[in-house]
């Protein structure tokens, strides 16, 4: 079975597949459902090679009209991925079950629990939605909210991205591991590469902390003295945490000759607000001078514009629900901007496609692909070129399928003459830090290539850098 876009099928019209991971079609009263986000493997397919997944067993098939509910969820490998030391965090950012815990207890629909979104949980396979057929918690036609309607909730910063944390969790025995490991003649590089690849974020802001703390050094600084090359760079953004990476790399990116826009591309597109302002707030901080700033510096002219959009955090939260009324504007929008006209009105589209969530983005591409029988993608590719061409294409396919996206990243970065080390070293890591999203990642890598994540980074990699790589990917 060959992978199917998150748009473009099934027509309207026509009753829904029962295989998984397909949207059920048509909305009833003119309603876009977003084609829902992969989660993979479908079911025709087996589970990843690395071994330790299960699949649930299967139940009644979904109802007319409802998403067919998700199979095959992934727990880590069993023993090859621990989960952090000292218990589970809140998971941030979405609808996460953590790993080996239950799903949340099912709430009636309009009630969400506090702190969650408007939208329901994910449902059980084989348990009816709690949304109405057809239905995708969208408005009613007709200005304002639903009566009673729970307000909009900001999508929570990732972990790692928040107020600083104090956890119930003792950093200094890994401190003193890392310590001794770089202490005196020689360097303990399993130490290293253990200790640091099996902390989630708050862990590794602690562990930093108790370095500084107890040793008077900095962890970074000791890494950078005791290895090199590749490996050393993987050591370093583990030992930063997410956000301290995130803004070193594109400072790294944007000083000295040139632009690695791609870089730009990876840390700044497709972001929460939450992580937008965490991101902005850390590079002023840590650089004195405003990220704003330094990208006008780098960029220009209208690319310098559209990521002024983005850099403006004023996407709409994850929990704002899916507008058919605003769908087919924006579809509207879109065609009158690109298709309809002599030229390319490039700034209309750049505000669309960095302004609007994901659901709202993927329901527009399915939208336009039923009323222009065009894909938006190709749509972009025939009428943007560069760097701008580059950074929609990267929003749409964030929206449309992230995890797929993320599997096609890392194989960017490893296909060709040469491995992109510095693209590989840090698209693995960040997958890292959230363990079910890089689960969902490397079982889209294995259905679009047909190969495991960890067999093909063994291919490209080497050492004490191949040993890291894969610690990080849970191998």
């Amino acid at each position: 079975m060959a992978y199917q876009q998150g748009y473009g099928q099934p027509p309207y019209g026509q009753p829904p597949p029962q295989g998984y991971g397909q949207p059920s079609y048509p909305p009833q009263h003119g309603q876009y459902a977003p084609p829902p986000q992969g989660h993979y493997p479908p079911p025709q397919h087996p589970p990843p090679s690395q071994g330790g997944y299960y699949q649930q067993p299967p139940g009644p098939p979904p109802q007319q009209g409802q998403y067919p509910p998700p199979q095959g969820q992934y727990p880590p490998p069993q023993g090859q991925y621990p989960p952090p030391s000292g218990g589970h965090y809140p998971p941030q950012g979405g609808h996460q079950t953590p790993y080996g815990q239950p799903p949340p207890p099912q709430q009636p629909y309009g009630a969400p629990p506090p702190g969650q979104y408007s939208s329901p949980p994910p449902q059980p396979y084989g348990q009816p939605s709690p949304v109405p057929p057809g239905h995708y918690a969208a408005p009613p036609p007709g200005p304002g909210a639903p009566y009673g309607a729970p307000p909009v909730q900001p999508t929570p910063p990732s972990l790692g991205y928040g107020p600083p944390q104090i956890i119930q969790w003792d950093g200094a025995p890994d401190a003193q591991a890392l310590r001794g490991a770089m202490k005196g003649f020689g360097t303990d590089e399993k130490t290293l590469i253990h200790v640091l690849s099996t902390k989630d974020p708050l862990q590794i802001d602690t562990i930093r902390a108790a370095f500084n703390r107890n040793f008077k050094r900095n962890l970074v600084e000791d890494i950078k003295k005791e290895t090199s090359g590749w490996f050393e760079a993987g050591l370093v953004q583990l030992a930063r945490g997410p956000l301290l990476a995130d803004v070193h790399n594109l400072y790294e990116a944007m000083s000295g000759p040139g632009t690695k826009e791609v870089v730009l591309n990876d840390i700044l597109l497709g972001r929460s607000n939450a992580d937008m302002k965490a991101i902005k707030g850390a590079f002023q901080q840590t650089f004195g001078r405003s990220l704003e700033s330094m990208v006008r510096g780098d960029l220009s002219m209208k690319t310098e514009r559209h990521f002024m959009i983005v850099l403006a955090a004023n996407r709409a939260e994850d929990s704002v629900p899916v507008d058919p009324r605003k769908t087919d504007e924006d579809v509207m929008q879109l065609y009158q901007a690109t298709e309809a006209k002599m030229g390319t009105d490039e700034i209309l589209v750049c505000q669309i496609m960095s302004s609007r969530n994901n659901d709202q983005l993927r329901a527009i591409a399915h939208a336009y692909k039923q009323k222009f029988r065009r894909d938006l993608e190709d749509v972009i590719k025939s009428e943007f070129s560069g760097h701008m061409k580059d950074a929609l294409l990267f929003q749409l396919r964030e929206a449309v399928d992230k995890y797929m996206h993320a599997a096609n990243l890392l194989e960017e970065s490893m296909a060709g003459m040469g491995t992109k080390d510095h693209l590989l070293v840090a698209r693995t890591i960040r997958y890292h830090w959230d363990r079910n999203h890089l689960a969902n990642v490397k079982a889209a890598y294995q259905q679009r290539y047909r190969r495991s994540l960890a067999s093909r980074i063994s291919g490209e990699t080497s050492g004490d850098y191949k040993k890291l790589l894969l610690a990080c990917i849970g191998e």
